[in-house]
């Protein structure tokens, strides 16, 4: 009586995503648009990653209990691939995603104007140097740790009501160390929606790395998932799950 319906669901799954985007992918042009002239550094860094992580935090406690804040297919598939989440609904949840993407990037414009198209909109490009070996690298390990974690703390045996603290550090974790290679997306929805909306915008798009992105983020989300299974499963897990259907799964990212 108290299950959201499926149309709930992707719709917070929307709006979560959304909110992301806007907010995290977001504070990247308005960082550029403050600064101006001034070289980008490691405190510019340290405040897009912030951004990421509280707007994380924030929408695990206010949509986790509706959808599961999922936010990323990788972590959907994830949930998919260890039998945590039915796979007929994956499609739905990618469509949800990838909605909210594109409205969260199209907000940014609506807020911060053409000039956000002009600095990039923040969309995720490897860094100078950086060949499609590498990018892989580091958007596969960035998203392996991210999914890992969130495996970690939805699991039934953990701590309860930190899965949002320890998910929104991490992401502010990981985008210090991968952002110079990739911009850390780590997130496939977060990759794809932006780069549309820059492409629409008339600003450009390096389309050829997309596949790369797209491969790294959503096979480290399925064997991140599969590791810490693998790793984690006692006799009373295996019990739990041949007896209890398969449900959404909260998995508040």
């Amino acid at each position: 009586m108290d299950e959201t319906s499926l149309v709930q669901r992707l719709a917070a799954e929307v709006l979560g995503t959304a909110f992301l985007v806007f907010v995290g992918v977001g504070s990247v042009p308005a960082t550029l648009m403050v600064n101006g002239d001034a070289p980008f550094t490691m405190a510019d860094l340290g405040m897009i990653s912030f951004a990421f992580a509280t707007v994380v935090v924030a929408t695990v406690y206010a949509l986790g209990h509706i959808s599961g804040n999922h936010i990323n297919p990788a972590v959907t598939l994830g949930l998919a691939v260890t039998g945590k989440f039915p796979w007929s609904r994956v499609p739905a949840y990618w469509a949800a995603q990838l909605v909210g993407a594109l409205l969260g990037a199209w907000a940014i414009l609506g807020v911060l104007g053409s000039k956000a198209s002009e600095v990039g909109l923040g969309v995720a490009s490897f860094g100078t140097g950086v060949g499609p070996g590498q990018a892989f690298i580091a958007e596969f390990v960035g998203t392996f740790i991210l999914v890992f974690t969130v495996f970690g703390v939805i699991d039934r045996k953990a701590a309860p009501g930190f899965a949002g603290v320890a998910i929104g550090l991490v992401v502010f974790a990981v985008i210090i160390p991968v952002a110079p290679a990739t911009n850390a997306a780590i997130n496939p929805a977060r990759t794809f929606g932006p780069m549309v909306v820059q492409q629409l915008a008339g600003g450009e798009v390096k389309w050829a790395q997309l596949p790369v992105y797209l491969a790294a983020e959503l096979l480290a989300g399925a064997l991140a998932a599969l590791a810490y299974v693998a790793i984690s499963r006692t006799r009373a897990d295996r019990v739990a799950a041949s007896a209890t259907p398969v449900e959404p799964a909260r998995a508040e990212v």
